[in-house]
């Protein structure tokens, strides 16, 4: 069987004291530089996939800033500060006439660094911020989250993308953690550090960005009559003697809840039931109803076991049912059928 692999460029080693962004590197795809504050980059700041499978480009490098003379250029209009920016970018400037642009810094533009030395001038801008201006005197900030969107494959968070001034924040929806990686939601278990408001006679099931409160009821039915004899499990008193519709009536009915993230590849395993003695010559597994047609399917996996299946996937939020029956025969004749009703809860997110 031939098995095709999607054509990419090598792993881009990021510069030494700087850092990389991108980390999808098929043709087409860029990647970005940034260098740690007190460096500047030398060489591209964004390079490309090329259908040659090699990056456009040199690979750049981060060198350490010569500070014989440092100084924050300036934006404002005073005659000190004029001086200073007229005598710094006198090399590039078109007109001895020019005056220094007039700005008020903000969050996400601020003011380059700039060296001055022997005539000439560098500027360089801090980690997160990309140089422009006229004399290269303007920092803007890198808007991390809209270079690689969440619908695309290399996204930098699972969920939201914050951009801040310099760098980004990954923001996860409620019910969830952001985790140690700072860009994966970790689910919160409400059930467990008891923030739930369940009931003392609800069940607290944990879901994928919540929990759920439900209550095990038996059925009630004219042929047959249920106890509950654990929080999960209800069971059928003895039938009277030569009564069928009694003994036709599920043995046990027991209750399981599961949660899932939406769209889960399938088919999936889900639940397994099985019989602890098996008293006929015969059992058989099957489907009895429940909220969830076309979603499920019961297989044989043993002897004494069968498998339910989620065979589609499922965009959440959705609550879908299943009922499994296994049947215990002798001969063709019915010795006892046990229910197992599956709830399924499927979150809204895909984590």
């Amino acid at each position: 069987m031939a098995i095709f692999k999607m054509a990419s460029c090598p792993n881009p080693d990021p510069p030494p004291n700087g850092r990389r962004l991108g980390r999808v590197f098929g043709v087409g795809h860029e990647v970005h530089f940034l260098c740690k504050p007190g460096y500047e980059l030398i060489g591209p700041r964004t390079r490309v996939c090329l259908e040659s499978l090699k990056w456009s480009g040199q690979q750049p490098m981060c060198r350490r800033l010569n500070s014989t003379i440092t100084s924050l250029a300036s934006f404002t209009s005073d005659a000190s500060s004029s001086a200073a920016l007229s005598a710094s970018s006198a090399a590039s400037s078109p007109s001895p006439n020019s005056s220094p642009t007039s700005f008020t810094p903000s969050s996400s533009i601020r003011p380059s660094n700039c060296t001055h030395f022997l005539g000439s001038t560098h500027c360089t801008c801090d980690v997160g911020f990309t140089i422009s201006g006229r004399d290269n005197n303007i920092c803007t900030d890198i808007d991390e989250c809209h270079l690689f969107p969440l619908a695309q494959p290399g996204r930098l968070c699972v969920h939201q993308c914050l951009n801040t001034p310099g760098s980004f924040h990954c923001v996860c929806p409620s019910g969830y953690s952001l985790a140690k990686d700072g860009r994966s939601c970790t689910d919160i278990d409400e059930c467990e550090n008891h923030s739930h408001n369940c009931t003392a006679d609800q069940l607290c099931v944990n879901t994928f960005g919540g929990f759920r409160c439900m209550a095990v009821e038996c059925p009630k039915t004219e042929n047959a009559t249920y106890i509950q004899t654990s929080p999960m499990l209800c069971e059928r008193t003895p039938c009277m003697l030569g009564d069928k519709k009694c003994t036709q009536a599920p043995s046990s009915i027991s209750f399981h809840f599961l949660a899932v993230v939406s769209n889960m590849s399938a088919p999936r395993v889900l639940f397994r039931v099985s019989a602890a003695r098996v008293v006929g010559d015969t059992l058989r597994f099957g489907l009895a109803g429940g909220r969830g047609h076309g979603h499920f399917s019961v297989q044989r996996s043993g002897r004494q076991t069968g498998t339910l299946l989620l065979v589609t996937p499922v965009k959440g939020p959705a609550t879908l049912e299943a009922e499994v029956e296994m049947s215990e025969l002798e001969r063709n004749t019915l010795l006892g059928r046990y229910l197992t009703k599956v709830t399924l809860f499927v979150s809204p997110y895909m984590f």
